[in-house]
This record gives C-alpha cells, structure tokens and sequence, in this order.
C-alpha cells in the first residue's frame, strides 16, 4: 500500500472509531442503512456487484466512498458496535483503495464487501 494512502486509510480508521465510540461530535448519516443497502448493494447488478466485477467508472467508485462513510455512520441493527465499526471501516477503507486505484483494492474489496458476513452478525431477523 503506498505510504500516503496507508496514512490516510489509517486516519480514517480512526476517525471511524472514534464516531463508532460516541464520541460527541459524531455526525448524523445521512442515509439510513436500509437506503444504502438498496442503493449500493441490492441485487447482481448493484453498484457493489460493478465493482466487484472492476466495471465500475470512477463516479461508481466515489459514490462507493460515500455509501460505505455513511453505513459505519449508522448503529448496528443487531449485534455489536465493535464488530459493526471493524466490518464498516474496512468496507470503507476497501472502497478508498479502489477509488485511489491501488494495486490490492480489488482483493480488499471483494474480502470487506462479503454480504453473508456483515448480515449474519448485523442484519436483524
């Protein structure tokens, strides 16, 4: 990972946790997961399925950044906010690498955008 994305990223992560924490000046989504779920990552040709086959443009790739910021916004619907905040901010760490178009973003990115894996811990019943 080039040094200056590696920076980034882990700014990122930081800031995620500390939002995650409840710290007091944590924002408020914008959207709720339900709409990002529909947006982004609902059905074999979502924008998350574009970019896991790399036929996403670069507008699809920073859309992506947003969606992803957006869900580790949200509190978990079911299930911890640690394993919430480590699925999201690699969700969203996946997507920065893909928009920044680094070498691994395609391998990181289908690992972290593994539905099964966020709904069996976080996807109410």
């Amino acid at each position: 990972m080039h040094p200056s994305l590696l920076a980034k990223s882990l700014s990122l992560t930081v800031v995620l946790m500390g939002f995650a924490a409840g710290c007091s000046t944590t924002p408020k989504p914008e959207l709720t997961s339900e709409q990002i779920m529909e947006e982004g990552f609902k059905g074999k040709t979502s924008l998350a399925a574009r970019l896991s086959e790399n036929m996403g443009t670069q507008a699809d790739k920073m859309r992506m950044v947003y969606l992803t910021q957006q869900l580790a916004l949200n509190q978990p619907p079911k299930g911890d906010l640690a394993s919430w905040t480590e699925k999201t901010t690699a969700l969203t760490l996946a997507a920065v690498a893909l928009e920044k178009g680094s070498p691994d973003a395609l391998v990181s990115w289908k690992a972290a955008a593994d539905c099964k894996k966020c709904h069996t811990a976080h996807k109410p019943d």
